[in-house]
């Protein structure tokens, strides 16, 4: 008996089993969180939203290693009202990479993120009998979501790209260079020293990425609206002393294998092109205007290139790539197109 209850546990962490319907009532609230099993471990997983009724979004977190879900009441909590939305903290992240802390050696791939992600999305149409979901991707996330909507068209109403990644090459490049041009132009000494030793990419150093994201956080703070401090107050469920440790372990873990020891990480082997410009599905856009990680000039040429049912590029001007109100007003816009259309 022990060795079939040891059994059954064993394919229910690789496949969720059988799900409960929450949503028999269209009017009832939800509100759940916790560990479900997903391709071999429990991953944590929030649903939340005023009406069963409502259109469900799937967010995709970026980083990688960064989930939302200590920030989703102030981030999203307005959303709630005419969407349910679905946070998940991914493999070697937040609340699961707690749950389930990864070795430094076991490895990271968008081929196992993307099956966990579409794993996640088929559990919640089933506990929320919805046949499909509105599916939500921002920077890193921006990544492994449009995989899953590439593989899983049909479980998805459309996709959303928020401040969408392209191409390992293409957009490194644009950042580096759009980068240099900005500090030089604003005459600060300190980053064009620090970028001019870095060079241009690919980088061979894991930190090298780390030390340009930083002064483009600064770059960006003079041309951007700031988010409210408000939106970064954690809730309470995620202020302990051992999730705060768990969080940072789980973005180092989750980074290295970004970037990689030698820059041959996720983001060295990553080509949209090479996934194909063919969606079965509704594609979105949103980027910021001032954003130069994630740049729009090049997402435009990859949209430009795409055929789908319908496809939408919008441009948020005192935005880059983090978000503040004027970005996330302008997803939460898409977001209600989309859901309309797909009525």
């Amino acid at each position: 008996m022990q060795r079939i209850a040891a059994l059954m546990y064993a394919l229910c962490l690789s496949l969720p089993c059988a799900v409960q319907a929450a949503c028999e009532d269209p009017a009832k609230a939800i509100d759940e969180q916790g560990f479900i099993p997903i391709n071999g471990i429990e991953q944590w997983v929030t649903i939340k939203g005023e009406r069963c009724a409502n259109p469900v979004v799937l967010m995709v977190h970026g980083g990688p290693g960064n989930p939302l879900t200590p920030y989703a009441h102030n981030l999203f909590g307005a959303w709630e009202k005419e969407f349910t939305i679905v946070h998940w903290d991914q493999r070697g992240s937040g609340m699961t990479y707690s749950r389930k802390p990864m070795p430094e050696d076991q490895p990271l791939t968008m081929e196992q993120l993307s099956a966990d992600g579409i794993a996640v999305a088929e559990y919640v149409t089933r506990r929320l009998g919805k046949r499909k979901l509105l599916l939500w991707g921002s920077s890193w996330g921006s990544m492994l979501g449009i995989q899953m909507a590439h593989a899983r068209p049909q479980l998805f109403d459309a996709y959303l790209g928020a401040v969408q990644v392209v191409d390992y090459k293409a957009n490194q490049t644009a950042f580096y260079d759009g980068l240099l041009r900005a500090v030089r132009a604003a005459g600060d000494i300190g980053a064009i020293a620090k970028l001019e030793a870095l060079g241009a990419p690919p980088w061979t150093n894991p930190r090298a990425f780390g030390i340009a994201r930083r002064i483009d956080r600064q770059v960006e703070a003079r041309v951007t609206d700031p988010a409210p401090k408000s939106w970064w107050q954690p809730a309470a469920l995620y202020t302990t002393p051992k999730y705060e440790a768990d969080y940072t372990a789980g973005e180092d873990y989750s980074f290295i294998h970004f970037v990689g020891y030698k820059g041959d990480g996720m983001f060295s082997r990553y080509d949209l092109y090479r996934m194909g410009t063919r969606f079965a599905l509704p594609v979105y856009f949103v980027m910021g205007q001032e954003d130069l990680l994630s740049s729009p000039q090049v997402a435009r040429r990859y949209f430009d290139a795409i055929e789908a049912p319908a496809k939408d590029f919008i441009v948020v001007p005192r935005a880059g790539h983090d978000p503040n109100e004027v970005m996330m007003a302008a997803q939460f816009k898409v977001l209600q197109r989309a859901a309309a259309a797909a009525r």
